[in-house]
């Protein structure tokens, strides 16, 4: 991809494959078959209430294999070992990627996670239609994301009442303070303000600190991208943000759990200075 190539056009391009494989699904796995999932009856475990509990770190910790704009990012991924090790490292929940052609992640990979894990997780991916909120509830998730800047307001209200009538939390993520005034709805339960701005794939976390008195004190603040270091935690945590999405940190090291513990561990530190 060259340099004036607008992340949008990836997004486009993602969203228009998405919807083609939604339909293609509808027909290999309908609905009613769907609702026969163990998971369908497995009461779900509250992502809101993890990130607040008090012995986690509010760290929402990501498995992901590859990304449009870093390609492969770790090719081994071990989704047992992985998850597993995330939550004893102290994160709060998973997030799991279920795209597979432009992320390497697929619904099994959710579901070997929830088979290893009592813990929030969180289904990442681009939801558009009812039908995969269904899907989602069927491969064990707690949680959805809904991406505000591939979804009209009225598609975010109804995908996320939807979504609530089956006892999933939402998390609509957002990139600016547009799309964060144009998307919020009852039925949301944590924002998710993206620190990579969608035009240059440049990454800051002051996206967030700049959008935190935005976001009304009745939804977790959910920081995700470029949090690189216990430090941005610390920082983001003085502007009200709990949740903290980390994936390419962990990802890029061959142990992404031992990543995950080193850095909760240094985070304990610097929350114990004086």
């Amino acid at each position: 991809m060259n340099q004036n190539t607008s992340t949008m056009t990836i997004l486009d391009k993602i969203v228009a494959h998405k919807r083609k494989e939604v339909e293609e699904r509808k027909s290999l796995f309908p609905v009613k078959l769907l609702e026969q999932s163990i998971y369908f009856k497995t009461p779900t475990v509250s992502l809101k209430k993890y990130i607040l509990r008090k012995d986690k770190s509010g760290i929402i910790a990501e498995l992901k294999r590859k990304s449009p704009s870093k390609g492969v990012i770790n090719k081994h991924l071990s989704i047992e070992k992985t998850s597993i090790g995330y939550m004893q490292a102290g994160a709060s929940a998973l997030s799991v990627l279920t795209d597979k052609d432009f992320f390497g992640g697929k619904n099994e990979d959710l579901t070997t996670a929830r088979k290893y894990n009592f813990c929030p997780i969180l289904r990442k991916d681009f939801t558009v239609d009812e039908y995969q909120v269904v899907e989602a509830k069927s491969i064990g998730a707690d949680a959805i994301l809904l991406i505000a800047a591939v979804l009209t307001a009225e598609e975010i209200k109804r995908l996320a009442a939807f979504a609530k009538s089956l006892n999933l939390e939402i998390l609509l993520e957002v990139h600016n303070e547009k799309e964060l005034k144009g998307s919020l709805c009852d039925d949301i339960t944590l924002i998710g303000v993206n620190n990579r701005d969608l035009h240059t794939f440049d990454v800051n976390i002051e996206t967030s600190i700049q959008l935190a008195d935005q976001i009304p004190n009745d939804f977790i603040k959910v920081s995700e991208s470029g949090i690189s270091d216990p430090a941005n935690i610390m920082k983001l945590k003085k502007v009200g943000f709990e949740g903290f999405l980390i994936g390419e940190t962990f990802m890029k090291a061959s142990r992404p759990e031992e990543a995950c513990a080193d850095f909760i561990q240094q985070l304990k530190k610097l929350e114990t200075k004086p």
